[in-house]
């Protein structure tokens, strides 16, 4: 739009002063129209053709240019619009309130034609200039929202592919990542408003627990097969070699975050591969912490990966059912696992069968 073309409201209940500035502004092929009171001015100023600048008295019957002014900011249709109060007070006070109400300027009646022909000029190309700024700046997050799904979608699929690589060199599938991510996502959620763990489960944390928890057992690509894939109980020497998984998971994370800089996903990433093999009560492993050192990403990732692991076949065994994976983890309460997730996990159970079912094998 053109700066001549613009539309130009005059809201004034005396008639002098309406044919004064009509016949100033058009003489600069504004295009004006007017209101003689602030109800037909707030109507005027939401309609399917908004004026661009809007000249207002501000003293007037019923309500004056302040309260029109107040209800115009008020409403996100009309905040936009520039506002120029028309007045015979010259107090400072006046001009404050007026400043405060969202105004950008005052003209002082009697008016000098000159000067209202400026600064209808100046605030039009300042509100133009405004609206192309706010526009490019619209895009630019657009842009931005744009990139930055393409990289979460980027770094979906590498995590993905890598967990998935792990689990399946000892025959797990795919669907035991979707699964267990689930499961942590449904135990973050119910536990997020617990008061041991508020101030950790925000919905940053969550979606990051949840994006993380597929990398839990990336360290099996350093198991040998002979072990990993043995069908029948390992032997001593054998287990200690299985349980340096959870070693090696962590250590590649760390590498990562020496070689390219730490992140808060590959910090949790981190804690979740080195710690859901810890138990509540320290008879876990690699590092043998217990209760409240095992951080809450380890804890919740150690009964989601417990329950899909009863519920599925294992070259060493047969799945058990919804019913008896649950109960055997009801008896590890305070000893395997931490009893206020367990507490959540009982009441979520049917949850987790419905999970199940949904990334069956």
């Amino acid at each position: 739009m053109g700066q001549q073309s613009a539309r130009i409201l005059v809201v004034d209940d005396e008639s002098f002063y309406i044919d004064v500035l009509v016949n100033l502004l058009q003489e600069e092929n504004y295009k004006v129209s007017v209101a003689k009171d602030g109800f037909t001015a707030l109507k005027r100023a939401v309609s399917d053709t908004p004026p661009d600048l809007i000249l207002l008295d501000i003293m007037m019957p019923d309500m004056d240019g302040y309260e029109v002014c107040l209800r115009l900011k008020a409403d996100k249709r009309s905040a936009g619009i520039p506002v120029i109060f028309l007045t015979v007070k010259s107090e400072v006070d006046d001009e404050v309130r007026g400043f405060e109400l969202g105004a950008v300027d005052y003209i002082a009646k009697p008016m000098s034609p000159p000067i209202v022909k400026s600064r209808v000029k100046n605030h039009l190309l300042l509100a133009r200039a405004r609206k192309i700024l706010e526009d490019q700046t619209r895009m630019l997050e657009l842009e931005v929202k744009q990139r930055t799904r393409e990289i979460n979608r980027t770094q979906d699929v590498a995590i993905y592919c890598l967990a998935s690589l792990a689990e399946t060199r000892d025959n797990e599938t795919g669907n035991h990542i979707r699964r267990t991510q689930h499961y942590v996502r449904t135990l973050s959620e119910y536990l997020s408003d617990h008061p041991a763990f508020r101030d950790y489960l925000s919905e940053e944390m969550i979606e990051l627990l949840y994006k993380s928890a597929p990398l839990h057992d990336i360290g099996k690509v350093g198991v040998p097969d002979k072990i990993l894939l043995k069908p029948g109980k390992l032997d001593a020497d054998e287990w200690e070699v299985m349980k340096k998984h959870a070693e090696f998971g962590c250590n590649a994370i760390i590498r990562a975050e020496n070689e390219l800089g730490s992140t808060s996903f590959l910090q949790v990433a981190r804690e979740i591969t080195l710690t859901h093999h810890e138990k509540w009560d320290g008879s876990g492993y690699p590092l043998g912490i217990k209760g409240d050192e095992i951080p809450v990403s380890g804890r919740l990732m150690a009964i989601a990966d417990v329950y899909d692991a009863l519920i599925s076949k294992r070259v060493y065994k047969e799945p058990f059912s919804h019913e008896k994976s649950v109960q055997l983890i009801l008896n590890e309460r305070g000893k395997h696992f931490d009893p206020i997730i367990v507490d959540a996990f009982e009441v979520l159970q049917n949850g987790f069968r419905s999970i199940a079912e949904k990334f069956k094998d």
